[in-house]
């Protein structure tokens, strides 16, 4: 199955596709991670995208959909994916569905996990990551749980800066609703209870 997750950033779309990777094996493409990666390893793309990411910005569609079109060509995405945080525009939509049929696939649902802005602020505000590891905690955490490394908030994860994701989500990504739905294949989800009461919903609604 081949799936594209929406909702605005905190949304809790990551972990519903990391619930749906260990129960169905599906390829888990985030381009959070994929861009990153490049921004760590200092490629011209990654520092392109680091200057977007720093100011709370979407990273343009020449970068973002370079590294998705490699990552849909390698072997592990031929058993079926699941697309999170692309695409983040029409624009992007359009194009998949183009790159998608050169290789003879197709989507077959779109799943928006759908969270009240105040809840996503208070979420990702909260947010710490391990310096270290990587770890994804809370501001309880004072060091990490893994390695005993620093936890430090990213500076994506700021209120003031978690504001302007959202804006920009309603301005440019919400419209992708809409795309969707036209398709007929718009999947909608309450995103803001338990992360297991949200994953049952999502197996029925995908027919899982």
């Amino acid at each position: 199955m081949n799936i594209v997750l929406l909702g605005a950033p905190g949304a809790g779309k990551g972990t519903q596709a990391q619930m749906l990777v260990e129960h169905y094996g599906l390829d888990h493409i985030s381009t959070g991670d994929l861009l990153r990666a490049a921004v760590k390893a200092g490629t011209p793309l990654g520092l392109e995208a680091k200057s977007y990411m720093d100011a709370g910005q979407l990273v343009p569609d020449s970068v973002v959909i370079g590294l998705v079109k490699e990552r849909l060509a390698t072997p592990a995405a031929q058993k079926g994916f699941i697309l999170d945080g692309f695409p983040r525009n029409t624009a992007q939509a359009e194009t998949l569905d183009t790159e998608l049929e050169g290789m003879g696939k197709k989507l077959d649902a779109a799943l928006l996990v759908d969270v009240a802005p105040e809840v996503i602020i208070d979420r990702l505000s909260s947010r710490r990551v391990c310096r270290t590891c990587g770890y994804t905690g809370t501001a309880a955490d004072k060091v990490c749980p893994r390695d005993g490394g620093e936890m430090y908030q990213r500076d994506d994860d700021k209120p003031e800066t978690i504001k302007k994701r959202l804006d920009v989500y309603e301005e440019k990504t919400a419209p992708l609703v809409d795309y969707y739905r036209e398709s007929a294949i718009l999947r909608e989800v309450d995103g803001d209870r338990p992360q297991a009461e949200v994953f049952d919903d999502v197996v029925a609604l995908l027919g899982l």
